[in-house]
């Protein structure tokens, strides 16, 4: 018995090791201008918006553009948030109504009247699907 648990645990092992992993670009647009930074985060549905993601990063922003670029990263389903941090305080401002006081967008480019879910923003990184384009 303990020999058959050996075999699968080396097998899964074997798996695991094996994980497909690929390049992600990520291009955002239409950025009112360029003060401050662009945050980014990549996501997995356990995390989405709930705790700091796995891959983020702050980029600059060049004529109301920004390109964040993610390498080696597991091939699966994210969804990214992105906002424009303007005054650059590192956090996300909202107006006193509840409302984002900064640029925002996810993933998919969802038409939101609301906070993103994970359904809005999900998307599969394939191999061949590794360039995102997110519209403010």
């Amino acid at each position: 018995m303990k020999t058959v648990l050996i075999c699968v645990m080396l097998a899964l092992g074997k798996f695991v090791l094996a994980q497909e992993t690929t390049t992600i670009t990520i291009e955002v647009e239409n950025i009112a201008n360029d003060e401050g930074q662009l945050i980014l985060g990549m996501y997995t549905e356990d995390d989405f918006l709930k705790t700091k993601p796995y891959y983020s990063q702050q980029v600059k922003i060049n004529d109301g553009k920004a390109t964040v670029v993610f390498k080696d990263v597991p091939v699966g389903e994210y969804g990214i948030s992105c906002f424009h941090d303007a005054n650059g305080n590192q956090k996300m401002d909202f107006e006193p109504s509840g409302m984002p006081a900064e640029d925002y967008g996810v993933s998919n480019n969802p038409m939101l009247y609301g906070p993103p879910r994970w359904d809005d923003a999900k998307f599969q990184l394939t191999e061949e699907n590794n360039t995102i384009s997110i519209r403010f």
